[in-house]
Order: C-alpha cells, then sequence, then structure tokens
C-alpha cells in the first residue's frame, strides 16, 4: 500500500489541494494526515472538511496541537500570535468540524508503522523531534505499547516543518539523513526509521513549495516531496481576514 503522508497543513487550502493533486497522479492508495490541519492558515473550515471526508473514504487523521487547541475552550488573557490564531480559527469552525478535531487521536499504529503529530514517546507534550536524541526517544516510544509494538519500524511524524529522516544503525545510535525530493529511498524492515514529513501548508526551510511524503510499504521505500502551489493566493486568502499580516508573508519566503 502506498501512503500519502500529509502534515501541518495549517489551513491552507490551495497547499493541500496542490498535495492530493500530486498525491493522486503518484498512485497512492491511502491519505494519512498527521496532524494540525488547522491554525495561521485562512481556510480552516474547507481543510477540515475535506479530511472529514477523506476520513469517510477510510484515510487516516491524528490530532496535532493546532488541532487540539481549536477545539477546547479559550484561554483568557492571552495576547500572542498563536492564541490570535486559535480563537480565530475557532470562530470560523462548526460545531460539527471542532467535534471532528476533539476526536482525532493523538497516534496510529498499523502494521509496522506509526504515526505521531510529534513525538510518540510522549504525543501530549508536542515535542519537537529534531535531534538523533529526541528521534531515539520518539522510535522507543512507538515500539512500546500503548503506541506501538515490536512490530513497529518506521515512525512518521511532522510538528517540526522540515523534512528529515533517520534510521538506527548497526551500533543502536541514530542517523540524520537529509533527503533529495523524489528521490525514492529504500527504508528495510530490518532498521528502524523515524521521518518528519515536512509541512504542506508552512514550510520553513526557506522555500515556499509545499511538503509531504509518500511511504510504499510493499516496496518499503520513502519518497519526500516538494510541490509548487498558489502562494499569492493562499497568501491573499490570509490578507482578506483579519489575522496578521505575518501569517501571509511567511509562506512567500518558507519561514
Amino acid at each position: 500500500m502506498k501512503y500519502a503522508l500529509l502534515a501541518d497543513i495549517h489551513a491552507n487550502r490551495h497547499a493541500l489541494e496542490a498535495c492530493l493533486t500530486h498525491a493522486e497522479k503518484c498512485g497512492i492508495d491511502r491519505h494519512a494526515f498527521l496532524g494540525d490541519l488547522v491554525g495561521y492558515g485562512a481556510e480552516p473550515s474547507a481543510v477540515v472538511r475535506q479530511v472529514m471526508a477523506l476520513r469517510a473514504q477510510g484515510a487516516l487523521a491524528i490530532k496535532g496541537n493546532h488541532d487540539l487547541y481549536s477545539s477546547m475552550p479559550l484561554v483568557e488573557g492571552k495576547t500572542d500570535l498563536g492564541h490570535v490564531s486559535v480563537a480565530w480559527t475557532q470562530a470560523q469552525l462548526s460545531l460539527d468540524e471542532r467535534a471532528f478535531l476533539a476526536a482525532l487521536p493523538m497516534t496510529h499504529t498499523e502494521s509496522s508503522l506509526v504515526l505521531v503529530h510529534a513525538s510518540a514517546d510522549c504525543p501530549e507534550r508536542w515535542r519537537y523531534v529534531e535531534t538523533p536524541q529526541l528521534a531515539a526517544a520518539s522510535l522507543d516510544g512507538a515500539v512500546q505499547p500503548p503506541v506501538g509494538n515490536d512490530k513497529v519500524r518506521h515512525v512518521f511524524g511532522g510538528h517540526v516543518h522540515a523534512q528529515t529522516l533517520f534510521f538506527r544503525g548497526g551500533a543502536g545510535k541514530l542517523m540524520p539523513f537529509s533527503p533529495t525530493p523524489g528521490v525514492p529511498i529504500p527504508v528495510p524492515g530490518h532498521r528502524f526509521w523515524l521521518a518528519t514529513v515536512g509541512s504542506v501548508g508552512q514550510p520553513r526551510d526557506g522555500r515556499a513549495d509545499a511538503m509531504y511524503a509518500i511511504f510504499d510499504d510493499g516496496a518499503q521505500l520513502l519518497t519526500f516531496h516538494r510541490v509548487p502551489y498558489d502562494v499569492q493566493g493562499a497568501m491573499a486568502a490570509i490578507r482578506s481576514t483579519s489575522l496578521p499580516a505575518f501569517f501571509a508573508d511567511r509562506l512567500e519566503f518558507g519561514r
């Protein structure tokens, strides 16, 4: 089965549609959404409805921190950009859409893979898996119940808005690997692998192109992708709202 792994959409409908179209052309069998459907972007309702429709057709979806914040009571007195985004997002979502976000699981285990937004050893702490040490902790957590089992060999997440692959070598140490977009990487099951698949709707590596990945569990191949999309359209959508202009500006520069 070929999984399209999509994380951190952040209410960017333009980027999501571009990635879904790209994935369809690649012949994927199943979508897997790795959290943060909403937050920062201008079209949270459209994105959530799209994911709800795909989930009804068999897609997988897990909860990110922005999904959690947008489905729970607001904290009074906060004025930071994150809180502004949450408050605005909540006002755009219907009760059904907020209930969908609230009901999403924190992790999903299937065959050899674990899906998580942040770190599998403590998904509720929203830790950024950016170093070999943190990747090792997440991977170790993924092979232990209740998150995973001893058959798990692949952990896929988002949250860091960058594309990185870690693998456990013979000495037990996790090593980072920087993938080349579009180039399939063998990820055989005799080793342990952890990947952050990047952000569909808000890349932060200095490039505007959307990010996602495809995992072919039959061939044991992982391919990271960069997908051009209508960035100016997404920026204009944000500027048409009361959201801070910074949320639009950052899309153009991938920051």
